[in-house]
């Protein structure tokens, strides 16, 4: 246990302590005054009740700060107009008594208080003088003596106001840094559920296709059937696998069910336009310059926005065509999805309006890329977007 802490536990003691260690000083300063009055006048007898008094009014100093000021202060200037040399020892009751005032009531009131006493110990001394002392200790005594507990108590103030601005911005810094982890684990669970969107958009409309399509065949060609459900058990496997592995991103990271499968990108387009090949939607993919490796970032966004746009074609176009361009330039990579078809009936407002395109959008944008869609003049639907190489 330090000594703050015991002091702030027994703070009866510790002031009973004060009290008598202060009185046991006052034979120091007596037997100074001996020595430079040259006379016997002056003993330790005489100083002992007003030190006393000063020190016993020191335990309320705490609950009555201004009312202890006087008291020492009057004690002291008694011993100075009994012809004591003020010195530190006499002065210590009041010295103290003005710390805690300076602790408790900063400010003007303190300056009140501080020139008072000051001005009246030092008067009193001189108006007691009878024994020739140094002026200059009568006079810088209390001058230097009474301003060393209001500086201390000052510096005191200081570093507690330090103190609590330091703790202050540590415990705003941690708020933030909790309304950070908040705000991203946010976007983080929207992020997730556009991907679930994209999955289960895409699955389920490629699914439908094949259903419809094993349904027609059923009736002329009954043996292309068996392969176009086969196909249908293949689309709702791959749907059920990236769902799994989707989810899975919500898992903590010591879970032993995390996916370990890696995030889809370009490098399954063959995969995907085969998909919807059994769905009957031709798709034809062309490649401009030089194809480069991207981001993992950037190469599941263009996944995305082909799958999603593909999606659109399916469910939305009559047509059975639809085209992919990937344009690779110096750092931008260019993706152009088209048809040459009008939306059909089933497409709720505008070509331009549904969760697709808004997801698409904020794929394009959040990897800090362009993102447009619109009917042709000439018919049909483009979606285009750029991205860059490196995210």
């Amino acid at each position: 246990m330090t000594i703050s802490q015991y002091a702030r536990e027994h703070p009866r003691l510790v002031d009973a302590a004060l009290v008598a260690l202060l009185v046991c000083a006052a034979a120091g300063p007596t037997s100074l005054n001996s020595d430079l009055s040259g006379t016997d006048n002056l003993s330790w007898r005489s100083a002992v009740p007003l030190v006393l008094l000063g020190a016993l009014a020191l335990l309320w100093r705490r609950s009555h700060p201004r009312a202890v000021v006087l008291v020492t202060a009057v004690c002291a200037s008694a011993a100075g107009g009994f012809g004591y040399l003020v010195t530190p020892l006499l002065l210590a009751p009041l010295m103290v008594a003005l710390y805690e005032l300076a602790v408790l009531v900063p400010g003007r009131t303190l300056r009140r208080y501080y020139l008072g006493t000051t001005v009246a110990v030092v008067v009193s001394a001189l108006v007691g003088d009878d024994y020739g002392y140094p002026w200059l200790l009568t006079v810088l005594n209390p001058l230097l003596f009474l301003l060393l507990p209001v500086a201390l108590a000052e510096a005191t103030r200081l570093r507690h106001a330090y103190l609590a601005a330091v703790t202050a911005r540590a415990e705003y810094a941690e708020r933030s840094r909790e309304e950070e982890a908040r705000h991203r684990v946010a976007e983080e669970r929207v992020r997730i559920a556009r991907e679930l969107h994209d999955v289960v958009a895409h699955h389920l409309a490629l699914a439908n296709a094949q259903a419809g399509t094993a349904a027609y065949l059923a009736r002329d060609r009954s043996d292309q059937v068996p392969r176009i459900l086969t196909e249908l058990t293949g689309t709702t496997s791959a749907a059920l696998r990236e769902l799994k592995a989707t989810v899975g991103l919500l898992r903590q990271p010591g879970d032993p069910n995390s996916p370990l499968e890696p995030a889809p990108g370009l490098g399954q387009l063959p995969e995907l336009t085969a998909a919807f090949a059994s769905a009957g939607l031709d798709v034809q993919v062309t490649v401009e310059g030089e194809a480069r490796q991207l981001s993992p970032g950037v190469d599941l966004t263009a996944y995305r926005i082909v799958q999603e746009a593909l999606t659109n074609v399916t469910r939305h176009a009559a047509t059975s065509t639809a085209s992919v361009r990937l344009a690779y330039g110096t750092d931008r990579l260019t993706i152009t999805v088209s048809n040459d078809s009008v939306p059909t009936a089933s497409a709720a407002g505008s070509p331009g309006e549904g969760f697709g395109i808004v997801g698409m959008r904020e794929r394009a944008h959040s990897a800090g890329g362009r993102f447009r869609a619109g009917a042709r003049s000439t018919g049909g639907f483009t979606v285009a977007t750029e991205l860059p190489i490196r995210s």
